[in-house]
């Protein structure tokens, strides 16, 4: 069965990566498949910028905002949005007329907070508005399954992902229930240690931070922004996450060495 476009979506969010960008050359792709003239023609006048618009600083804060809050809760999405404001006051301070820096925490600060848990996968599983469009493109009801493979599991020799049907819906939404539990000492899978790497990056980064903040000054500035932008390397799960997370801060110790 074809996936859905909510599916990829999906996909494309849980991989953390370029996020904005990826789901903008998807539709581009999905346009050109369905009339490539038209989009040819689209290319050759002032209309294809109004519809690649890069979304503010602003609208791009909200919506990260609006996401922690669902992600955690509402405490979690204000810590999120007051650091960011933090770096942005220091960064008219020190640069008047950019917002690169800012810009770049905001897009890394909400990845390293939006780590992908147990809790979370169960969360996005659960979305209505990508069943919905499911439903909608099938024409009805649509039977779901899910392809996992939990790190419990693994931990146990298990090579491959389970397939679990509707039949695991309710342990979904236990699971959804629980995210107050994350970060706590009642979070069993919080014990695991990419989760607790994974825990440890959000102050270490804004540790990292603010140490380019008491530093930064116009001819730092693109140095700053380049540590700011050192999460972009931490991708995949478990080992090849962890081995990420090293050459994060092998990089950063080397690029806060030349801040001056």
């Amino acid at each position: 069965m074809p996936v859905s476009r909510a599916a990829l979506m999906r996909a494309i969010e849980l991989n953390g990566v370029q996020v904005d960008n990826n789901k903008a050359a998807f539709e581009w792709g999905r346009r050109c498949a369905h009339d490539y003239p038209a989009v040819s023609a689209l290319f050759k006048t002032a209309q294809v910028i109004e519809f690649v618009r890069k979304p503010s600083l602003d609208e791009m804060i909200t919506r990260r905002v609006e996401f922690l809050g669902a992600y955690q809760d509402a405490d979690y999405a204000a810590q999120y949005r007051a650091y960011v404001a933090k770096v942005r006051a220091a960064e008219a301070g020190a640069s008047a007329g950019s917002t690169r820096l800012t810009e770049a925490v905001a897009r890394y600060l909400f990845k390293l907070m939006a780590y992908k848990d147990e809790y979370e996968v169960a969360r996005l599983h659960l979305d209505h508005a990508m069943r919905a469009e499911i439903e909608a493109k099938w024409g009805g009801p649509v039977r779901l399954s899910w392809h996992l493979h939990p790190p419990i599991l693994r931990a146990l020799g298990l090579k491959k992902k389970i397939r679990l049907g509707a039949w695991f819906a309710p342990a979904f939404r236990a699971l959804r229930a629980m995210k107050g539990l994350r970060g706590t000492a009642l979070d069993v899978f919080g014990y695991a240690p990419v989760r607790r790497v994974e825990r440890q990056l959000i102050d270490e980064y804004r540790g990292l931070i603010e140490t380019v903040l008491a530093k930064l000054h116009p001819a730092n500035h693109d140095v700053a922004v380049a540590i700011a932008e050192l999460p972009d390397e931490i991708r995949g799960y478990e080992e090849i996450k962890l081995e990420a997370v090293k050459r994060f801060r092998d990089s950063a110790a080397q690029l806060i060495s030349t801040l001056g």
